[in-house]
């Protein structure tokens, strides 16, 4: 019998078990969702970020593509990947449809943003996209954490209207 995460409505040494598991790997065992998926695009934001400065960076930026969930675990080192992409899967479908709906946000912003800037040959307007994409996507991988820490609900359009 496959292990199910620990909710209110399910009390008992299993339950109990699972939580633990989790909390050991470094996965909230209230929402099932590990903060270690958010470097993916940590990750992306720290390339963003160094353009005003080094625009040359713009490269190494354009070479970031999106991962989902399971592929940034699958190919990650994370020691407890198989477990991470199960408690996703088994995580309370509305809590996991806010969390994905940030994330596709986040990728569809940082794929436009890449498009853009292999279509466009100033410096200058390379920047500003950077500045743009991060002033949008940092509060977003805010919003994420929340979720995954079990935090209040996220409004997108009011975090991307700032």
């Amino acid at each position: 019998m496959a292990s199910q995460p620990a909710t209110r409505a399910q009390t008992g040494p299993e339950a109990a078990a699972w939580a633990e598991r989790l909390r050991v790997a470094n996965i909230n065992p209230r929402t099932g969702l590990a903060t270690d998926y958010l470097n993916h695009f940590n990750e992306a934001v720290m390339l963003l970020e160094m353009i005003p400065d080094m625009p040359e960076c713009a490269e190494d930026f354009l070479t970031w593509s999106p991962l989902s969930y399971a592929e940034h675990f699958t190919a990650s080192n994370f020691k407890a990947r198989d477990l991470a992409i199960e408690a996703y899967e088994k995580a309370e479908p509305s809590v996991r449809a806010q969390f994905d709906h940030i994330t596709d946000t986040m990728t569809s912003i940082l794929t436009a943003v890449g498009s853009a800037m292999r279509e466009v040959e100033k410096d200058t307007t390379r920047i500003r996209l950077a500045e743009q994409a991060t002033a949008w996507v940092k509060p977003l991988i805010a919003a994420c954490g929340g979720i995954i820490n079990g935090g209040a609900e996220a409004d997108v359009d009011s975090i991307m209207a700032n």
